[in-house]
């Protein structure tokens, strides 16, 4: 029986030879708050044997980039919208023009001085505007990042989000490489409470990430691997990163903030400072129902 969620390291040869398309679902690069560049990503994925969604935050030109290089590579038009409110979302489109046409009407004029950190879209907001067209919408580590409301779950466990938003994604990302083994089983289990689709990324931001959590396909086309994933017709394996591994992450990610250092506070203080009053409202909300 195929073992649909695999914590193990994948065996990305195997997975070809099985019939697989393996696909790093999340993934950065030098076009937002990554590393490497388009090109050493393109050439690593060849090696490695895996496709990539480039999902850089809040931004395309990456996409573009991958897509006209024209290596053979599967590329998944991907993007991270990083919502005002605090959660990722993850939103993968059919075709590279659906997504630019997405980020040129609603992502690029609502962008930050700090332009990897948050839009000034909301989370219900980024959903409804993504609705405009043929994509898969799924909730990126959806129990967020260490102390921050990173996570669309994380949200509606602290009443600043309703429970029933869940419900307006597709898929959860079930293995993301930088969270802890409990929370992609948190994860694992919200998608079964959900029946939702699942996939899987490393987060990557650094080369040696690429392809080391894989989301896999019989299908051999975006079209195709984007239906599975909904149709929960895919598998899922990977392992999540070492303390080191992600220790040189959080490195390159300061790097690449310090430029932005006020403008990045003033987003968290902003994410923060009206979170209790959200929450009692929440509360209230969800009292008033019940009596």
């Amino acid at each position: 029986m195929t073992r649909i969620v695999r914590f193990e390291k994948p065996n990305l040869p195997r997975l070809l030879a099985q019939g697989y398309s393996a696909v790093d679902m999340h993934y950065h690069t030098d076009h937002s708050d990554g590393v490497p560049s388009i090109r050493d990503v393109l050439k690593h994925a060849w090696k490695r044997g895996c496709g990539v969604a480039i999902t850089d935050h809040n931004t395309v030109s990456g996409v573009r980039e991958a897509i006209d290089a024209d290596t053979g590579v599967m590329i998944v038009p991907g993007i991270e919208v990083s919502s005002s409110d605090g959660p990722h979302i993850l939103l993968y489109f059919y075709t590279i023009e659906d997504l630019e046409h997405f980020y040129r009407r609603h992502i690029h004029d609502n962008k930050r001085k700090s332009p990897y950190l948050a839009t000034y879209l909301d989370s219900e907001a980024i959903i409804e505007r993504s609705r405009e067209y043929e994509c898969l919408r799924s909730a990126a580590h959806p129990y967020g990042y260490l102390m921050f409301n990173k996570g669309v779950q994380r949200c509606i466990d602290r009443n600043y989000l309703h429970p029933s938003f869940i419900e307006e994604f597709d898929a959860i990302e079930i293995i993301c490489g930088g969270m802890s083994r409990d929370l992609n089983m948190k994860a694992v289990e919200l998608s079964e409470e959900n029946r939702m689709g699942r996939t899987a990324g490393t987060d990557g931001h650094l080369l040696n990430d690429l392809g080391t959590v894989v989301t896999c396909s019989k299908s051999q086309d975006v079209d195709g691997f984007l239906q599975d994933i909904i149709k929960r017709r895919n598998i899922v394996v990977g392992k999540e990163k070492g303390a080191l591994a992600k220790g040189a992450t959080g490195a390159a990610l300061m790097a690449k903030y310090i430029p932005y250092v006020v403008p990045s506070l003033q987003i968290h203080y902003e994410q923060n400072i009206f979170r209790p009053a959200h929450a009692y409202r929440r509360w209230r909300y969800s009292k008033d129902r019940r009596e």
